[in-house]
């Protein structure tokens, strides 16, 4: 198999993008993706440190997901998860990221690239309290290009079409089979919903 090793090879491959591709970068949350933005209630945090790459799932309700604090400026709360902080351990030593935006029934996705840093400010991460619990951080991201991506992936995948619920394993089934028994299991299935409900904020 012959690998693609230089941009030279890529560019003619694909040859110049569009004014459509191309014109719709900006450098500042416009009136159009502020909308956008504030509609949203998922997102994908990609980021970067020295043990590799992470990219971590985001979700909240519409205007709590993040904040816009200024032209440029998001604030991103880091709710209740798995407490490995991948993505903040990424940030302090590399405050370079990606997130990208879903809204369900939207074809569209809205792509946000810049760098962040992290805060403990208790009165930011007061103003984002939910049911009483507030998030122990918050990540200040300065963008600097700002584009929305078009339907086509979404639209192959179907993402917003209504699904038959898949034959996946489940969580306690993948804990169960990892750690020979030690973990999971049917009893971790079971009991994760009324765990969540009580850990979701």
């Amino acid at each position: 198999m012959k690998y693609i090793e230089s941009l030279d090879e890529l560019h003619g491959h694909y040859g110049v993008p569009g004014p459509a591709s191309t014109e719709k970068e900006a450098d500042w949350f416009t009136p159009e993706y502020r909308r956008i933005i504030e509609a949203a209630p998922f997102l994908a945090l990609a980021t970067g440190g020295p043990e590799g790459l992470d990219c971590s799932p985001r979700g909240d309700l519409p205007g709590q997901l993040v904040r816009v604090l200024d032209d440029r400026t998001l604030a991103l709360p880091d709710r209740r998860g798995n407490d490995r902080i991948d993505s903040l351990r990424n940030i302090v030593r590399d405050p370079r990221v990606a997130l990208m935006f879903l809204i369900p029934g939207s074809g569209n996705a809205l792509r946000v690239n810049g760098t962040a840093r992290l805060t403990a400010d208790a009165a930011l991460c007061d103003s984002f309290r939910m049911q009483g619990k507030s998030p122990r951080t918050i990540a200040i991201i300065r963008a600097e290009t700002i584009y929305f991506q078009c339907a086509r992936a979404v639209i192959r995948a179907q993402l917003w079409e209504p699904h038959a619920k898949p034959d996946l394993p489940t969580p306690g089934q993948i804990l169960a089979a990892m750690t020979k028994g030690a973990v999971g299991g049917p009893t971790y299935d079971q009991e994760w919903p009324e765990r969540a409900a009580k850990t979701m904020w």
